[in-house]
């Protein structure tokens, strides 16, 4: 187990700052107009810390607060604020992982999934809702289960 700071560096800016940066730019526009829509995309990652994320995961978490928290104060002035939690969507980088993983869909359908929630309205878009609803009971449960179950999965990947 090995983690460099350069590469958390390079995780945390990309993952996190840059959408400080879009916000950054764009905020003031749409404040301004009262109208619009933020989409954050973090990851069913971010719910709890799953094994093999140990940079990727922390920075989806930080943008799963952050979405709830501009949701809570930007909603009620006309924007419309959107938490996107994929679980594994085939691309170039997921292809890249050298563990298995589980309920993996192609991008037309993860778009397909977007699409549905913006229409429904819905503050969390997550996908596939098998991997997501799975991840996200065991984060409710108490450490001494989850802890246990994601050493398991730590051990089997």
């Amino acid at each position: 187990w090995q983690v460099s700071a350069e590469e958390a560096h390079h995780t945390i800016e990309t993952n996190l700052c840059g959408v400080y940066y879009g916000l950054d730019a764009i905020l003031p526009t749409m404040l301004s107009q009262r109208s619009g829509g933020l989409a954050i995309v973090a990851s069913a990652a971010g719910y709890i810390g799953l094994p093999n994320a140990t940079l990727y995961g922390p920075t989806k978490a930080a943008l799963i607060n952050l979405a709830e928290v501009l949701y809570a104060e930007l909603h009620g002035h006309g924007l419309g604020i959107y938490l996107i939690n994929p679980g594994f969507v085939k691309s170039r980088l997921t292809a890249l992982n050298a563990f298995k993983m589980p309920a993996l869909i192609t991008p037309e359908i993860a778009a397909r999934d977007i699409l549905a929630g913006f229409a429904r309205g819905s503050f969390e878009i997550a996908f596939p809702l098998r991997f997501t609803r799975a991840v996200r009971l065991v984060s409710l449960l108490p450490y001494r289960i989850s802890l246990g179950l994601l050493q398991r999965l730590a051990r089997t990947s």
